[in-house]
């Protein structure tokens, strides 16, 4: 099978720093792609945070993953500090794509991992898929809200 690649843009909307804990290395003694994962999920969390919203509270509506590619350039390790790059794109009726560039500080700005994180709007209180709410476009991705009014 052939390896999974991501087309990643050079800018991105939104940067947040994390520091390797020793929790996140695995026998190895690098950092584990089960724990990358989670970061990615603190990335995406600190995104939302910084435009006002919470994963179950963006304009009454939830989010939930529906798919996700991590694909690793290199290692990082205990120490190092990793700079999550994260970004919107690729929007349908019902979600869009968290893209996510790491970079690891103690090498240079490495890259460490490309990665995304598919989403779709989720309306907990009635079980189901949900447009993805107005609000959402209006303060992480402006320029594309006449797109979905149309």
């Amino acid at each position: 099978m052939a390896r999974v690649t991501l087309e990643l843009p050079d800018e991105f909307t939104f940067s947040t720093r994390l520091d390797v804990r020793v929790t996140e290395i695995n026998y190895g003694n690098h950092v584990g792609n089960d724990r990358m994962v989670s970061l990615l999920h603190e990335a995406r969390l600190r995104f939302l945070r910084e435009h006002g919203f919470g994963e179950f509270n963006i304009g009454g509506i939830g989010l939930m993953v529906s798919d996700l590619v991590v694909c690793f350039t290199a290692e990082s390790f205990v120490g190092d500090m990793l700079t999550f790059h994260v970004g919107v794109t690729d929007f349908n009726k019902y979600g869009c794509d968290f893209i996510y560039r790491v970079e690891n500080e103690a090498q240079d700005n490495k890259l460490v991992v490309q990665a995304k994180t598919g989403i779709v709007f989720f309306d907990y209180d009635e079980r189901k898929i949900a447009r993805v709410p107005k609000i959402f476009y209006e303060r992480c991705a402006p320029h594309l809200l006449e797109q979905s009014e149309a």
